[in-house]
């Protein structure tokens, strides 16, 4: 007689739930076929007005919520602003070909996990709704940029200080934190910072984490900011 060993099954793993709102029926389109494309992510529901999209987030809270700036009836922004608190799992992104210091304070003031525009390329989006749905922040480099140089927006108040000055106030801060910074300044991923530095996306990642911990903030948005507004960059 044999003694047979039942093989646990393999747990499937989780997929990304995905809804995608845009009042452009080929974008939603193009975007579901880029994302269907990977076995860990699904397009569970899709939007073609604002008030549509706070609907089907309240009933399905997908994972990550892809919304176009301008949808017709309201923002993306608005969307947000109506349904973070009853969906407060949900990870939200704007995709849009919009960038005006407004919409990007707006944005940032509303929440929003990542301000892409859509001249990206499929390959950095995938990237992005990955680490978004980890918890991640992204801004566009150019919404950085813009950003960087915008005045009293509410969110980046006006302020002139050296790099010097803020190392004094943040001195427990290595040389290396303080290249990382820069680059998430930049706009950069964890993974874009590894390559540029040459080290691995780990220790990108937990070079992150300190400098988020050390200058008191709550994600690495937060950190860009505090940065621009006190004068390191």
């Amino acid at each position: 007689m044999y003694n047979t060993i039942q093989e646990k099954p393999k747990q499937e793993k989780t997929k990304i739930r995905i809804l995608l709102a845009d009042d452009h029926k080929l974008i939603r389109v193009g975007l579901k076929s880029l994302f269907t494309k990977f076995e860990d992510m699904t397009v569970v529901s899709e939007a073609e007005c604002g008030k549509d999209a706070v609907e089907k987030i309240k009933a399905q809270h997908p994972d990550v919520a892809i919304l176009d700036l301008i949808l017709g009836d309201i923002t993306g922004i608005d969307v947000i602003k109506r349904i973070s608190d009853e969906s407060p799992d949900t990870k939200f992104i704007i995709l849009t070909s919009h960038i005006k210091d407004s919409d990007v304070a707006e944005s940032l003031k509303a929440g929003v996990n990542a301000y892409i525009l859509k001249d990206i390329n499929s390959e950095n989006l995938v990237m992005i709704v990955r680490t978004i749905n980890e918890g991640a922040i992204w801004i566009d480099p150019k919404a950085v940029t813009l950003l960087r140089n915008a005045q009293n927006l509410g969110v980046i108040p006006q302020k002139s200080t050296s790099r010097a000055n803020f190392k004094a106030k943040h001195c427990n801060l290595t040389e290396r934190e303080y290249e990382v910074l820069k680059l998430v300044v930049d706009g950069k991923s964890n993974l874009e910072i590894a390559k540029i530095l040459n080290i691995s996306e780990h220790t990108s990642k937990a070079h992150v984490c300190n400098i988020i911990q050390k200058l008191l903030v709550d994600d690495r948005t937060q950190a860009a900011v505090k940065a621009i507004k006190e004068g390191l960059v």
